[in-house]
């Protein structure tokens, strides 16, 4: 009886918690629907940077070092291995990248760690675009006890 009374209220529970309802999508008579913005084209040129491996364990950007000029756009490209991702060092940016990096990444996992590539041929922008001069260390998550490592130089 106990075992009954609980399931029913676990039952009722779940029912009273349950998703919640969706407003209508439909606009008003002579409105259209908004359409998401489109991912910006970059305004300056593009470096693609390849993210290899194994799976198991080997892994490496190719470049592992890449000299850009202000306002260039690095495409990571998940090319082998698994997932992949790229990740700054907050300490080892120059003065004041940090915000404009943290501005320049989308869709991030955490501070300065862009998302997770999960297969062949997905791609992942980073804009340079108003980064100061100097040295950017970056790793990929998942990779960097295998070394998989990236220096990018701004000049």
């Amino acid at each position: 009886m106990r075992f009954t009374l609980l399931t029913t209220v676990v039952a009722l529970g779940a029912l009273a918690c349950g998703g919640e309802k969706k407003a209508d999508q439909t606009p008003p008579a002579g409105q259209t629907a908004a359409t998401p913005a489109a991912t910006p084209a970059p305004a300056g040129p593009v470096v693609e940077v390849k993210m290899t491996g194994n799976g198991s364990n080997v892994a490496a950007f190719d470049p592992k070092t890449l000299t850009i000029a202000p306002g260039t756009t690095v495409r990571f490209t998940n090319v082998s291995g698994g997932m992949h991702n790229v990740a700054f060092w907050g300490d080892s940016v120059p003065a004041g990248a940090a915000a404009v990096l943290t501005a320049a990444m989308t869709n991030t996992i955490d501070n300065l760690s862009g998302p997770f590539l999960m297969k062949a041929n997905d791609t992942y922008e980073v804009s340079f675009a108003n980064a100061p001069r100097g040295t950017y260390k970056a790793y990929c998550v998942p990779h960097v006890a295998l070394g998989m490592k990236l220096t990018i130089t701004v000049q």
